[in-house]
């Protein structure tokens, strides 16, 4: 990943930018909560997603050659708690199994299975009716990532997520639930990453981004 040397620190005051913002909001909005969970003109809703997500690469600190991450399905889990009128507090989870790829690896070593895990505390915000139309969804929190390979370890990075969504209710129960999310991850990493000792490539980034279409069926109550 090519950028200049202020990149980084640009992107680190991005995310505490953010963060103070989102606790801000979040502060303020739970202060004009009177019944967090039973909130008038909200509701609750528990959603199983299903996704495919792409993009993403890092470079190999030696050779400079993209190390890329692979496209493939996903699945998550969001817990939406109602705030106030057509808002909720959203807990969100969502995991992908993929693989790093790239000439600079061993002919050996082909790839490198990859777990990426997002943790994110955030909210929706219905733009007319509360569970029926669009909507817009986001949320900060940790990405962990889990390699399989030799002399790599788990690695814990600052993340946040932003996206657009529409909501078809069926019936008084349920809906089905069509989202774009966009990732964003700090790494900031001059070589280091991943390797615990006796890597078999040395792995450099600033920053991951990646993209996901989900559609999810959400129980609502």
């Amino acid at each position: 990943m090519k950028s200049n040397a202020s990149f980084p620190a640009c992107l680190v005051r991005a995310f505490v930018l953010f963060a103070v913002a989102s606790v801000s909001a979040g502060a303020a909005a739970f202060a004009q909560a009177q019944d967090l969970g039973r909130a008038e003109g909200s509701e609750n809703g528990l959603t199983l997603y299903g996704g495919y997500r792409g993009g993403g690469d890092f470079a190999d600190a030696t050779t400079g050659q993209d190390i890329r991450v692979g496209s493939t399905g996903t699945f998550g889990l969001a817990l939406d708690i109602a705030l106030e009128p057509l808002k909720q507090v959203q807990i969100f989870y969502s995991r992908q199994n993929t693989e790093l790829s790239s000439g600079a690896f061993l002919v050996a070593t082909g790839s490198i299975p990859l777990r990426i895990e997002y943790f994110h505390f955030g909210g929706t915000a219905f733009f007319d009716k509360m569970s029926s139309g669009g909507y817009a969804v986001g949320g900060i929190g940790a990405t962990l990532f889990t390699p399989n390979g030799p002399g790599l370890t788990s690695e814990t990075k600052p993340s946040i997520n932003f996206g657009f969504g529409y909501m078809l209710p069926l019936g008084r129960g349920l809906g089905v639930r069509f989202e774009a999310r966009g990732y964003a991850t700090l790494i900031d990493s001059t070589g280091g990453f991943f390797c615990s000792g006796g890597c078999v490539v040395s792995i450099k980034g600033t920053a991951l981004y990646q993209a996901e279409a989900l559609v999810g069926l959400t129980v609502r109550f």
